[in-house]
Protein backbone atom coordinates (compact mmCIF):
# COMPACT_ATOMS: atom_id res chain seq x y z
CA UNK A 1 0.00 0.00 0.00
CA UNK A 2 1.54 3.50 -0.34
CA UNK A 3 -0.02 5.03 2.40
CA UNK A 4 0.20 2.73 5.60
CA UNK A 5 -2.37 3.03 8.28
CA UNK A 6 -2.43 1.71 11.62
CA UNK A 7 -5.44 -0.04 12.86
CA UNK A 8 -6.54 1.69 16.55
CA UNK A 9 -5.14 5.06 15.14
CA UNK A 10 -8.45 6.49 13.56
CA UNK A 11 -12.00 5.77 13.25
CA UNK A 12 -12.90 7.02 10.02
CA UNK A 13 -11.93 7.16 6.36
CA UNK A 14 -12.96 9.76 4.07
CA UNK A 15 -12.04 10.54 0.60
CA UNK A 16 -12.44 13.27 -2.32
CA UNK A 17 -13.86 11.77 -5.27
CA UNK A 18 -12.07 14.22 -8.26
CA UNK A 19 -8.37 13.56 -8.79
CA UNK A 20 -8.32 11.18 -5.35
CA UNK A 21 -10.70 8.04 -5.63
CA UNK A 22 -11.40 8.85 -9.62
CA UNK A 23 -9.49 10.50 -12.54
CA UNK A 24 -11.93 12.27 -13.71
CA UNK A 25 -9.71 15.42 -14.94
CA UNK A 26 -9.71 14.56 -18.82
CA UNK A 27 -13.93 14.26 -18.64
CA UNK A 28 -14.45 17.50 -16.44
CA UNK A 29 -12.29 19.58 -19.02
CA UNK A 30 -14.11 18.35 -21.23
CA UNK A 31 -17.17 19.39 -20.03
CA UNK A 32 -16.29 22.70 -19.07
CA UNK A 33 -14.92 23.49 -22.82
CA UNK A 34 -18.60 21.84 -24.60
CA UNK A 35 -19.90 24.61 -22.16
CA UNK A 36 -18.36 27.13 -22.80
CA UNK A 37 -18.71 25.93 -27.06
CA UNK A 38 -21.66 28.14 -27.13
CA UNK A 39 -20.43 31.20 -25.99
CA UNK A 40 -17.22 30.94 -28.24
CA UNK A 41 -15.15 30.96 -25.56
CA UNK A 42 -12.47 27.96 -24.09
CA UNK A 43 -10.15 27.53 -20.94
CA UNK A 44 -6.73 26.76 -21.15
CA UNK A 45 -5.22 23.32 -20.33
CA UNK A 46 -2.36 24.10 -17.83
CA UNK A 47 -5.05 26.94 -16.42
CA UNK A 48 -7.78 24.45 -15.50
CA UNK A 49 -5.18 22.06 -14.34
CA UNK A 50 -3.80 24.38 -11.66
CA UNK A 51 -6.96 24.89 -10.39
CA UNK A 52 -8.23 20.72 -9.63
CA UNK A 53 -9.12 21.50 -5.77
CA UNK A 54 -11.96 24.75 -6.53
CA UNK A 55 -15.92 23.94 -6.43
CA UNK A 56 -17.58 24.80 -9.75
CA UNK A 57 -18.55 28.67 -8.49
CA UNK A 58 -15.42 28.91 -7.14
CA UNK A 59 -13.38 27.64 -10.52
CA UNK A 60 -16.02 30.01 -13.16
CA UNK A 61 -15.50 32.99 -11.00
CA UNK A 62 -11.64 32.57 -11.50
CA UNK A 63 -11.91 32.23 -14.69
CA UNK A 64 -13.81 35.30 -15.32
CA UNK A 65 -11.13 37.45 -13.90
CA UNK A 66 -8.32 35.75 -14.76
CA UNK A 67 -9.78 36.09 -18.90
CA UNK A 68 -11.74 39.27 -18.08
CA UNK A 69 -14.81 37.48 -19.60
CA UNK A 70 -18.60 39.11 -18.11
CA UNK A 71 -20.19 36.99 -16.02
CA UNK A 72 -21.56 33.79 -17.00
CA UNK A 73 -25.01 32.65 -16.20
CA UNK A 74 -24.32 29.79 -13.68
CA UNK A 75 -27.47 28.16 -14.34
CA UNK A 76 -27.09 27.17 -17.77
CA UNK A 77 -24.04 26.70 -18.03
CA UNK A 78 -23.82 23.98 -15.27
CA UNK A 79 -26.83 22.27 -17.02
CA UNK A 80 -24.50 21.62 -20.45
CA UNK A 81 -21.74 20.91 -17.82
CA UNK A 82 -23.33 18.25 -16.13
CA UNK A 83 -24.85 17.03 -19.24
CA UNK A 84 -21.31 16.83 -21.10
CA UNK A 85 -19.56 15.10 -17.84
CA UNK A 86 -22.54 12.76 -17.29
CA UNK A 87 -21.94 11.59 -21.21
CA UNK A 88 -18.91 10.58 -20.75
CA UNK A 89 -18.89 9.42 -17.43
CA UNK A 90 -18.52 5.92 -18.21
CA UNK A 91 -14.70 6.23 -19.50
CA UNK A 92 -13.16 7.59 -16.02
CA UNK A 93 -11.25 4.81 -14.54
CA UNK A 94 -10.38 4.67 -10.63
CA UNK A 95 -7.21 5.65 -9.35
CA UNK A 96 -5.96 1.99 -8.10
CA UNK A 97 -3.51 2.94 -5.20
CA UNK A 98 -6.35 4.74 -3.45
CA UNK A 99 -9.49 2.60 -4.22
CA UNK A 100 -7.57 -0.31 -2.76
CA UNK A 101 -6.89 1.82 0.41
CA UNK A 102 -11.11 2.19 0.78
CA UNK A 103 -11.21 -1.83 -0.18
CA UNK A 104 -8.57 -2.79 2.79
CA UNK A 105 -10.87 -0.93 5.57
CA UNK A 106 -14.29 -1.65 3.89
CA UNK A 107 -16.23 -3.07 6.73
CA UNK A 108 -13.87 -2.32 9.55
CA UNK A 109 -14.26 1.27 10.01
CA UNK A 110 -17.17 3.93 8.36
CA UNK A 111 -15.84 5.56 5.20
CA UNK A 112 -17.54 8.66 3.46
CA UNK A 113 -16.95 10.30 -0.08
CA UNK A 114 -16.82 14.48 1.02
CA UNK A 115 -16.41 16.22 -2.41
CA UNK A 116 -17.05 19.81 -3.79
CA UNK A 117 -18.73 18.22 -7.03
CA UNK A 118 -22.36 18.10 -7.66
CA UNK A 119 -24.17 14.97 -5.91
CA UNK A 120 -25.76 13.65 -9.38
CA UNK A 121 -22.33 13.90 -11.18
CA UNK A 122 -20.17 12.54 -7.47
CA UNK A 123 -22.82 9.11 -7.64
CA UNK A 124 -22.33 8.84 -11.15
CA UNK A 125 -18.42 8.48 -10.96
CA UNK A 126 -18.81 6.40 -8.26
CA UNK A 127 -21.24 3.87 -9.74
CA UNK A 128 -19.11 3.98 -13.25
CA UNK A 129 -16.26 3.27 -10.85
CA UNK A 130 -18.21 0.48 -9.38
CA UNK A 131 -16.62 2.60 -6.28
CA UNK A 132 -20.09 3.15 -4.41
CA UNK A 133 -20.72 0.24 -2.94
CA UNK A 134 -17.79 0.99 -0.27
CA UNK A 135 -19.33 4.28 0.93
CA UNK A 136 -22.75 4.28 2.85
CA UNK A 137 -22.08 7.99 3.26
CA UNK A 138 -21.49 10.49 0.50
CA UNK A 139 -21.21 14.28 1.25
CA UNK A 140 -20.89 16.81 -1.61
CA UNK A 141 -21.43 20.84 -2.59
CA UNK A 142 -24.80 20.60 -2.61
CA UNK A 143 -25.33 19.23 1.31
CA UNK A 144 -23.15 22.15 2.75
CA UNK A 145 -23.54 26.42 2.94
CA UNK A 146 -19.70 26.31 1.83
CA UNK A 147 -17.04 24.41 -0.49
CA UNK A 148 -13.52 23.53 0.55
CA UNK A 149 -11.20 25.22 1.49
CA UNK A 150 -13.52 25.89 3.88
CA UNK A 151 -14.50 22.99 6.16
CA UNK A 152 -17.85 21.71 5.85
CA UNK A 153 -18.30 18.98 3.93
CA UNK A 154 -15.65 17.02 5.86
CA UNK A 155 -17.17 18.06 9.03
CA UNK A 156 -20.45 16.49 7.90
CA UNK A 157 -19.60 13.37 7.15
CA UNK A 158 -17.95 13.32 10.38
CA UNK A 159 -21.62 14.23 11.61
CA UNK A 160 -22.74 11.50 9.79
CA UNK A 161 -20.51 9.26 10.84
CA UNK A 162 -20.79 9.64 14.55
CA UNK A 163 -17.13 10.36 14.41
CA UNK A 164 -15.05 12.49 15.97
CA UNK A 165 -13.19 15.05 13.58
CA UNK A 166 -9.91 14.56 15.01
CA UNK A 167 -10.44 10.55 14.59
CA UNK A 168 -10.74 10.86 10.73
CA UNK A 169 -8.02 10.41 8.15
CA UNK A 170 -8.78 12.37 4.89
CA UNK A 171 -7.30 11.31 1.55
CA UNK A 172 -7.11 14.69 -1.05
CA UNK A 173 -5.26 15.86 -4.02
CA UNK A 174 -5.56 19.48 -3.91
CA UNK A 175 -4.56 21.91 -1.56
CA UNK A 176 -7.98 23.24 -1.03
CA UNK A 177 -8.93 19.84 0.17
CA UNK A 178 -5.70 19.61 2.62
CA UNK A 179 -6.82 22.78 3.77
CA UNK A 180 -10.47 21.90 4.43
CA UNK A 181 -9.66 18.93 6.15
CA UNK A 182 -6.62 20.93 8.67
CA UNK A 183 -9.26 23.61 9.46
CA UNK A 184 -11.62 20.31 10.28
CA UNK A 185 -9.12 18.81 12.75
CA UNK A 186 -8.65 15.96 10.54
CA UNK A 187 -5.41 13.74 9.87
CA UNK A 188 -4.44 14.22 5.63
CA UNK A 189 -2.59 12.17 3.17
CA UNK A 190 -1.36 13.79 0.05
CA UNK A 191 -2.43 11.82 -2.67
CA UNK A 192 -0.32 13.64 -5.37
CA UNK A 193 2.43 11.78 -3.62
CA UNK A 194 1.20 9.00 -5.69
CA UNK A 195 -1.07 10.22 -8.73
CA UNK A 196 -0.65 13.64 -11.22
CA UNK A 197 -3.40 13.88 -13.39
CA UNK A 198 -1.77 16.47 -15.57
CA UNK A 199 0.78 13.97 -16.59
CA UNK A 200 -0.84 10.69 -16.17
CA UNK A 201 1.59 9.29 -13.61
CA UNK A 202 0.39 6.41 -11.44
CA UNK A 203 1.13 3.82 -8.61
Amino acid sequence: MAFVLEKGTFDALVFDCDGTLVDTAATHLYSIQQALMPLELTIPDDWYHQRHGLGPDDLLTAYEKDFGVPAIERREFYERTNEAYLAGVNFIQEIKAVADIARQWFGSVPMAVASNGMRKNVEATLIATRLRPLFYTIVTADDVERAKPAPDVYLEAAKRMRVRPERVVVFEDSDEGLEAARRAGMRSYDVRRIFLPVNGSRS
